[in-house]
């Protein structure tokens, strides 16, 4: 963790909170009211944030041929899975509201980095295990109701982008220049982005509002939204980074209540609370048992 003035840290990290959850706020109300369709809403999203970092990243003097621009540009495997993520999270919103389809992504993206944290070989204690169980449920009581639904094609859709990028969240966390990297993975989505429209070219329709909610949600929300937030992780451990970001799904369902004039039913409430309080166990688990021995051995 590198030495970020704490007053600094906790603004960036708020600012990069509300960048993320107005990039649901901004799919739902480009896609709920059909101003674009989800593939020219992914395709314009992720040019826009490769424009943008792009442009950030030649202000910052990152294109200059020097042994960082030729070492970190980011990878193949990278930018797919960030393509993966943008373009199910479009067309998840189809079928979802913002605070509904937030919880099931960052549910999705925790669940993601515990599973893959376990493959790897990290043991957990019992009450991480009743986290993640207590996790599963709140994700079960969210759908059971409309499980024969188009909204549970959402919830599938909102999954496989939630674990897409808690993918590309661990590939980046060893990455010494996340900037560049990040950049170039926005820069390599555009050969699937074209692919993705040359496949979905007749169904598209887009007006005015929605080119500009898609063109802000990847210049601004997502493009600069991610640089912040890799600002912000220099004053983050990756536990606080982890919890932290468990606040996104409250702030996105806020945002559909003002900007969306959408409901927060009981069951959101309640899939919101065992779903966060599930995955907290998980993260601050370890956490409170490795100082308790601490503690005991000293």
């Amino acid at each position: 963790m590198h030495d970020t003035p704490l007053l600094k840290t906790t603004l960036l990290t708020c600012l990069a909170l509300i960048a993320f959850a107005a990039n649901s706020v901004l799919c739902r109300l480009a896609l709920g009211d059909v101003a674009i369709d989800a593939s020219s809403f992914t395709g314009l999203r992720l040019l826009s944030g490769a424009i943008s970092l792009f442009i950030i990243l030649a202000l910052k003097g990152g294109l200059k041929g020097n042994k960082v621009a030729i070492a970190s540009k980011g990878s193949w495997g990278a930018a797919f899975v960030l393509f993966i993520y943008a373009v199910t999270f479009s067309y998840a919103y189809l079928s979802v509201d913002t605070g509904t389809g937030a919880l099931i992504l960052f549910g999705a993206v925790q669940i993601t980095m515990i599973m893959l944290s376990i493959i790897a070989g990290t043991r957990l204690y019992l009450i991480e295990w009743s986290g993640v169980v207590l996790a599963f449920s709140g994700f079960i009581y969210l759908v059971l109701p409309n499980i024969s639904t188009p909204s549970f094609n959402g919830f599938i859709l909102m999954t496989i982008s939630g674990i897409a990028w808690g993918i590309y969240t661990l590939k980046g966390r060893q990455s010494k220049y996340p900037l560049m990297d990040t950049t170039y993975n926005f820069i390599r989505t555009i050969p699937f982005v074209i692919l993705l429209t040359i496949i979905t070219m007749h169904d598209m329709e887009y007006t005015v509002e929605g080119i500009i909610l898609a063109l802000i949600s990847g210049a601004i929300t997502s493009g600069v939204g991610y640089t912040i937030w890799y600002i912000a992780l220099g004053g983050l451990s990756s536990t606080q980074a982890a919890v932290i970001q468990l606040s996104v799904p409250v702030i996105a369902a806020i945002g559909g209540v003002i900007f969306v004039s959408e409901v927060i039913t009981m069951r959101l409430v309640v899939s919101t609370t065992v779903v966060l309080t599930g995955i907290l166990m998980v993260v601050l688990g370890k956490y409170y048992f490795i100082s308790k021995n601490i503690k005991l051995n000293s």
